[in-house]
């Protein structure tokens, strides 16, 4: 398979969509790995397999729609594998193998078939110090943007995903690209103060538009680079509540189609507004484990 992702929003071909099948008990409060997933576990709110395997149909069913190839993970049992782009992402013709949080390590174990399918010498595993998850890893052209966190506590977030040595490997790796990082902003136990990924808050859309949320970030001039880049007219900025409900984690399968959450109401009709097309699906309740369409899906190939 040659892999070629050059930006996000080129006319995809092929992704790998995680499942909710065999998804395992809801995790305890100890085991919650972000904030709101833990607020619906106390809540008594936490999603359903069977809720959660109807709303990832729903994308499988808009990537048939557009002949997209899709690959599923192998079902590991009683094992969350929903959210794809954790555990690897693709840079070119590169593949990346995620350093993800030790206990899920498995779920790349389910896609090592897919793995296979690549030639060796375009996949890269980063060593165990360089921290780096796909959600922070935003291809734009001659742009790599990545999300980091660069406090001195980073050691004691497990919502910090991405380190600072996980930007300067990419940066190492690919030198004819300008590598941007953004400074996150990170809570455990607030959701509407966690920015878990830099798709939690930034996503180019169409040739030069994105959707923005100006909190996500902890150093404003790092937002202000953002809007300048693209433009004020450009830039559809979120709300804390939009950003709460994953509203910037939308995904692009071409340019002009792009698959966004049925409840979005303000954002699609400005998505309509500026000529895109939304393929609307149900992912309310995805949307509970502080992931949405972005965070379950790798792309692969793109034209």
């Amino acid at each position: 398979m040659k892999l070629n992702i050059k930006n996000e929003t080129s006319r995809l071909r092929a992704v790998i969509l995680g499942t909710a099948e065999s998804n395992g008990p809801i995790p305890s409060i100890e085991d919650a790995y972000d904030p709101k997933s833990l607020e619906h576990i106390k809540a008594g709110t936490y999603p359903t397999e069977k809720d959660m395997i109807a709303e990832m149909e729903a994308v499988a069913k808009v990537f048939k729609k557009y002949d997209v190839e899709v690959f599923r993970p192998k079902i590991i049992k009683d094992c969350n594998q929903i959210f794809s782009r954790d555990i690897g992402f693709v840079i070119e013709d590169v593949f990346i193998k995620a350093n993800i949080l030790p206990d899920r390590e498995e779920e790349l174990n389910a896609i090592q078939y897919v793995i296979n399918k690549i030639d060796t010498e375009n996949i890269m595993r980063p060593p165990e110090e360089v921290h780096i998850e796909g959600g922070d890893v935003i291809v734009w052209n001659d742009y790599i943007f990545i999300g980091t966190y660069r406090g001195t506590d980073y050691a004691d977030y497990i919502v910090a995903r991405t380190n600072k040595a996980g930007v300067d490997y990419i940066a190492e790796k690919f030198p004819h690209k300008t590598v941007k990082s953004f400074n996150l902003r990170k809570s455990q136990t607030n959701a509407m103060e966690n920015a878990l990924h830099l798709d939690c808050c930034f996503q180019p859309i169409g040739k030069d538009k994105a959707i923005l949320h100006k909190n996500g970030f902890l150093e404003e001039e790092e937002y202000q680079w953002l809007v300048d880049f693209f433009g004020m007219d450009n830039v559809f900025e979120i709300t804390k509540q939009e950003m709460y409900d994953m509203n910037s984690n939308v995904f692009s399968i071409s340019e002009d189609v792009i698959i966004s959450e049925q409840n979005f109401t303000r954002l699609n009709t400005w998505l309509r507004e500026n000529g895109f097309t939304v393929e609307e699906v149900p992912y309310a309740e995805i949307a509970k484990q502080e992931g949405l369409l972005r965070c379950s899906t790798l792309p692969l190939i793109r034209d």
